[in-house]
């Protein structure tokens, strides 16, 4: 909601700003997810990247905290799409997710957060640590 804010701390914090984008079907939700914009996830990115932000945090607010399995296609679109680095948030269940984004690693996917699976034990943090550890040593 404040550009201006995102490009001062980017011009202040060169190379150093990641910044969130929550989407339902492919639209930035904001005030805390209650409002779905007008405004493509796709095209804020954009604006972003041309800002100097560094990183996305895409959160898919469908599948955020419902054990659903992560949005790929979503997250791979955001990262090319937008031409920046994104690290996957919403959905990430068990290690088929972490495996998965380690196959699209090569297309901007940089990372995952996850924090319900941890709370249920449907991902061992163990083996996830793993994989994303050779996923990084071949990129």
């Amino acid at each position: 909601k404040n550009p201006d804010f995102v490009r001062l701390a980017c011009d202040t914090f060169p190379g150093h700003i990641i910044v969130g984008i929550d989407a339902k079907a492919g639209y930035v939700a904001t005030d805390g997810w209650a409002e779905t914009s007008t405004i493509r996830a796709t095209d804020l990115a954009k604006d972003f990247r041309d800002a100097g932000v560094e990183a996305i945090v895409y959160t898919d607010i469908e599948r955020d905290g419902m054990m659903q399995g992560v949005n790929i296609s979503a997250t791979v679109n955001l990262a090319v799409e937008g031409g920046l680095p994104v690290i996957a948030s919403g959905g990430v269940t068990n290690i088929d997710d972490i495996h998965a984004l380690s196959e699209v690693a090569h297309k901007g996917i940089i990372g995952a957060i996850t924090g319900r699976a941890i709370y249920e034990g449907t991902l061992d943090v163990a083996k996830a640590q793993v994989l994303a550890d050779r996923m990084t040593a071949s990129l």
